[in-house]
C-alpha cells in the first residue's frame, strides 16, 4: 500500500463487548475492536458470521442489546442512523440502495444532503448563502465524478446502468458525504475481475487522497490481502482473530473457519 494518513495509533471508533440477538438467534457475541484513524480495516468471515450485523450496529441501523460503540470519543450506541451520518460515518450496502429513477449526478448530489445548511426561504429565492452552497455542493460532486471516471455516465439514469457502474455510483454517493469513516459492505460483490480491480483502485484513491478511514467487508481474499492494513475475522458472531494480513493468513483458527473453505 501507499503512505497512509497519519495517527494510525489513534482509535476513531471503539466497540466494547457488543452483543446482538434476534429472538433466539445470536448474531454478535461480546465483540470488542478498535478502528484506527487512517487505516483500512477488513472484516471477513463465512456467510452468516455477523459481518453486516456489525456494520449495521456501527451506523445505527441495528441497536445492540449489550455493549458500547463510540466514535471519536462520543457514544453512538443509542443514536439514530441519520445522526450518526451527520457525525461523519457513511456506508454502502450489499444490495444497492440508489434512487434508480435519477441520474448518477443527481444521486451524488443527494449524498450531499447532510451538508445542506441554507433555509427554505434562501433556497426558494436562490441568492446569497443558498447560491454559494449550491456551488460548493456541485464542486464536491464534480470532484467525485473526476476521481471515479464517471463522466460518461453522469447524466444516465441509474436504473439503466450495468451493475458494476451502479456499485460505483453508490460508492461515490457515500464518498461525496466527506465521511471521516467509510463503511463498505461487499463493494465488489458480483463484479468481474476488471471491475474489482477498478473498485480496489478507487477505494485506495479515497484512502490516499482524502485520508478517509475505511472498514471493508469483502469475500475476495486476494483483494483483502492487498488493500487492508488489518483484518478482523468473525465466525458465528464471535471475533476469532485480529491482525495484519500476514498474521491472518497463517492463523490456524482462521484457516479452519474460513480460508480453508472452498
Amino acid at each position: 500500500m501507499g503512505t497512509a494518513p497519519a495517527s494510525k495509533d489513534v482509535a476513531i471508533l471503539e466497540i466494547a463487548n457488543l452483543s446482538l440477538s434476534f429472538g433466539g438467534v445470536q448474531a454478535l457475541m461480546d465483540i470488542s475492536l478498535e478502528v484506527k484513524q487512517g487505516e483500512v480495516l477488513a472484516i471477513i468471515g463465512p456467510n452468516g458470521a455477523g459481518k453486516t450485523s456489525l456494520l449495521n450496529c456501527m451506523n445505527g441501523f441495528y441497536r445492540a442489546q449489550q455493549g458500547d460503540i463510540s466514535f471519536q470519543g462520543k457514544g453512538i450506541s443509542k443514536m439514530p442512523s441519520h445522526k450518526i451520518a451527520e457525525l461523519g460515518i457513511a456506508r454502502t450496502f450489499q444490495q444497492i440502495e440508489l434512487y434508480t429513477h435519477l441520474s448518477a449526478q443527481d444521486n451524488l448530489m443527494a449524498g450531499r444532503h447532510i451538508h445542506f445548511k441554507s433555509g427554505m426561504l434562501d433556497g426558494a429565492l436562490y441568492f446569497g448563502k443558498a447560491h454559494r452552497e449550491e456551488i460548493e455542493h456541485r464542486k464536491a460532486v464534480e470532484n467525485i465524478i473526476d476521481l471515479f471516471d464517471m463522466e460518461a455516465i453522469r447524466k444516465k439514469v441509474v436504473g439503466f446502468l450495468p451493475y458494476g457502474q451502479r456499485k460505483l455510483v453508490e460508492l461515490g454517493r457515500a464518498v461525496v458525504m466527506e465521511p471521516k469513516l467509510l463503511l463498505l459492505d461487499e463493494p465488489m460483490a458480483g463484479m468481474n475481475v476488471e471491475e474489482k480491480e477498478d473498485m480496489a483502485r478507487f477505494i485506495l484513491d479515497i484512502w490516499e487522497l482524502k485520508g478517509t478511514t475505511i472498514v471493508l467487508i469483502e469475500h475476495d481474499m486476494g483483494v483483502v490481502m492487498d488493500i487492508a492494513d488489518r483484518i478482523v475475522v468473525l465466525d458465528f458472531g464471535r471475533k476469532i482473530a485480529e491482525g495484519t494480513p500476514q498474521e491472518i493468513q497463517t492463523n490456524p483458527a482462521v484457516i479452519s473457519a474460513y480460508l480453508g473453505q472452498e
